[in-house]
């Protein structure tokens, strides 16, 4: 009998939707507003001094943990913008990206039957994460229209597993930004259950209308049990680059650490030295960027609304959110591998980050405007001339 040509930590686990609608988009000609990857650079300056690391001899592996300046940079960060302070060579990690950081700090601390609470919808690499790890999520659900955290909800899903919460804010794919009293909450139940909260903080700079992104760690009696992930790729629009860090307690950073070790080991030694200088340097370029992109976000969603798709305005990150069902549609995937061939649009189907496609999120439907406003204009005309009714 032949063995078994998958792991059974893997299975269940579908190929990434991303991956599925950017090929469909691909295959059909279609314009890509599902995946969120901007169509413009960061920062020249940054540019070339990645360029200079490579022809300047940046090129052999670098520290596991990270380049010195890069983990100075980040400390330096993160005490300008939110008053967090930092040993940088024990408290800071580089990772390859925002995704390897979940993964390692999902299998540096994470044991078989750990209760671990998400948010959802979720970043589709949690319950693949999570299960590779043996962790058992236990999902508190941001509900449509608002996707606000019901607190009853937060607090009836700690059982005495509970060992972890993973936190997104701001909230991708919803847009929504944690309130301080949601915040606030999420901290009480944190500390009365001795809970560590792993908080994914990607879109930490993208926030809209005056909002502010308030860290977990800054919170009282927080700052001793959060581990807080981020990256450069959506702040400063170099998500190939694959260039992330993560920031907290000695202890929390060192189980990542030993994790990723054995994963990529390393990242990125020449674009490291370019990360540091987009750090320390160009603060001005995620603050033009939210500009951009919330002028970016009313277009595509007044376009969305005239077009017969009720939309919830995002407070940030790069996705807005629309209701189908309205148009005949219960199948939020159903819509969007039909949307191509009807309108020459490609979306993301929300009902997969959720626990249960056919629940909340069955008639979700997420857009990016992360791209160019002709783009957008270009997407909002085929979908105003398109029969989008089931």
């Amino acid at each position: 009998m032949a063995r078994p040509t998958l792991a059974r930590r893997l299975h269940g686990i579908p190929p990434t939707i991303f991956a599925e609608m950017s090929a469909l988009a691909l295959r059909t000609g279609a314009l890509n507003l599902g995946q969120g990857f901007p169509d413009v650079d960061g920062p020249p300056e940054v540019l070339d001094a990645a360029s200079r690391a490579l022809h300047e001899g940046a090129n052999q592996y670098a520290p596991g943990s990270g380049i010195a300046p890069l983990r100075r940079a980040i400390a330096a960060h993160q005490l300008r913008h939110y008053g967090i302070e930092l040993d940088p060579d024990t408290q800071v990690a580089v990772t390859t990206g925002c995704t390897e950081g979940i993964a390692a700090a999902l299998l540096g601390l994470v044991d078989p039957g750990d209760e671990v609470i998400v948010l959802e919808p979720y970043y589709d690499s949690y319950p693949a994460m999570l299960q590779m790890a043996g962790g058992v999520r236990r999902p508190v659900t941001l509900r449509w229209p608002d996707f606000r955290l019901d607190v009853d909800e937060l607090r009836a899903a700690v059982t005495p597993r509970t060992r972890f919460i993973l936190l997104n804010s701001p909230h991708n794919p919803t847009g929504t930004v944690l309130s301080r009293p949601e915040l606030d909450a999420i901290a009480a139940v944190a500390i009365e259950h001795d809970l560590v909260v792993i908080t994914d903080e990607v879109y930490e700079h993208l926030v809209f209308d005056d909002l502010e992104h308030v860290p977990l760690a800054t919170l009282p009696g927080m700052a001793e049990r959060t581990l807080t992930l981020s990256s450069v790729g959506k702040s400063f629009s170099l998500t190939g680059w694959k260039v992330g860090w993560a920031t907290g307690p000695a202890h929390l950073v060192a189980a990542l650490v030993s994790a990723k070790q054995w994963l990529t080991y390393t990242s990125g030694a020449p674009l490291q030295p370019a990360v540091a200088r987009a750090l320390d340097e160009h603060d001005d370029f995620p603050r033009a960027l939210a500009r951009d992109l919330q002028e970016r976000r009313d277009l595509l969603v007044a376009g969305l609304r005239a077009a017969g798709l009720p939309t919830r305005m995002p407070q940030g990150t790069y996705f807005a959110t629309s209701d189908v069902s309205g148009l005949g549609w219960s199948d939020s995937a159903e819509f969007c591998q039909a949307l191509p061939e009807r309108a020459g649009v490609v979306a993301i189907p929300l009902q997969g980050f959720y626990d249960d496609p056919a629940g909340a999120g069955r008639h979700l439907v997420r857009w990016a405007y992360c791209k160019q406003p002709e783009l957008i204009g270009e997407a909002l005309e085929r979908l105003s001339g398109a029969d989008l009714s089931r």
